[in-house]
């Protein structure tokens, strides 16, 4: 499981003319509503394939409960976040990759007409196609495929990476254009989304910094009222456990991490109190900070 800064808006991709790479995600034994991705975005196309476990991810604010096999595609942009609904291992793929991959056919008239659409963001994939397509699941050995040229890169991996996502998105748009264009759907990227990313960068950046619900709340120029329901919905979290979650978690990195004694480190993560600080942490990680410090 990666640290949340190296994930925000700067997913590192390996080749920018061949812009797809592989991360493989691996939470320990995890409990429910623990968090085994951390709330992030970025410009890049991500397709989540769940390969053990079961998870519940929000994205751009609406659940999607993923289990073992299952596959979600979220958009270019897309804020989301992901928690664990059992106790139990959780193991899961994140193949990303940009939509100038696919700058080679930009002039072709049916790349236009049927995947432009969906790189451009004027339209979107269904995040669960299969809930919407039960053919989707067919289409599942191509990604196999992308994933497994991508981990051995053999020679040319990026040649059949690429041509694989591009019929997949091509055989997507098939089932799912006719039918988005039928019934108008062209949902833009949810602007509620974009309003709250310089508020979680703030929280991610200066954790020592404290910050209440309203003035949190004047940031993105909401009453605190709505403010704590939209938050809520982006995130899966109320704004307090949101806050408190990122300062244990890197609390929590810091202890195992650095030798600064536990007064400094919650001062570091926004807690002029040790004894609040050992309560809170022994709250949201099932163990005190002594006792992470010691393993």
């Amino acid at each position: 499981m990666s640290y949340p800064k190296e994930l925000w808006e700067n997913t590192h991709i390996e080749h920018k003319t061949y812009p797809v790479q592989l991360f493989r995600n691996r939470s320990g034994e995890v409990k429910p509503n623990d968090c085994i991705l951390y709330l992030h975005w970025h410009e890049h196309f991500e397709i989540i394939i769940m390969r053990q476990g079961s998870a519940l991810f929000h994205i751009d604010s609406r659940p999607y409960v993923a289990n073992v096999g299952d596959v979600l595609i979220i958009p270019g942009g897309g804020l989301h976040v992901g928690y664990a609904l059992r106790y139990e291992e959780v193991v899961f793929d994140c193949l990303v990759f940009n939509s100038s991959l696919f700058n080679d056919w930009v002039h072709d008239p049916v790349h236009a007409q049927f995947v432009a659409p969906y790189l451009e963001g004027r339209v979107q994939f269904p995040v669960k196609p299969a809930d919407h397509d039960e053919l989707f699941p067919a289409y599942y050995p191509m990604l196999q495929q992308v994933i497994e040229e991508v981990n051995a890169k053999r020679p040319a991996y990026q040649l059949i990476a690429k041509s694989q996502l591009h019929a997949l998105f091509t055989l997507l748009s098939r089932t799912f254009l006719p039918q988005q264009a039928a019934s108008k759907v062209n949902e833009p990227y949810s602007a509620n989304r974009d309003r709250f990313k310089q508020l979680i960068r703030i929280i991610e950046t200066s954790l020592d910094t404290k910050l209440t619900v309203e003035q949190a709340a004047a940031k993105v120029n909401l009453n605190p009222y709505h403010f704590c329901k939209l938050f809520k919905k982006l995130t899966g979290r109320t704004f307090i456990e949101y806050v408190n979650v990122s300062r244990m978690n890197e609390a929590e990195r810091l202890l195992r991490d650095t030798d600064l004694t536990v007064t400094e480190i919650a001062g570091k993560v926004g807690c002029d109190n040790p004894n609040y600080f050992t309560k809170l942490y022994k709250q949201y990680k099932g163990t005190t900070p002594s006792q992470t410090r010691r393993k």
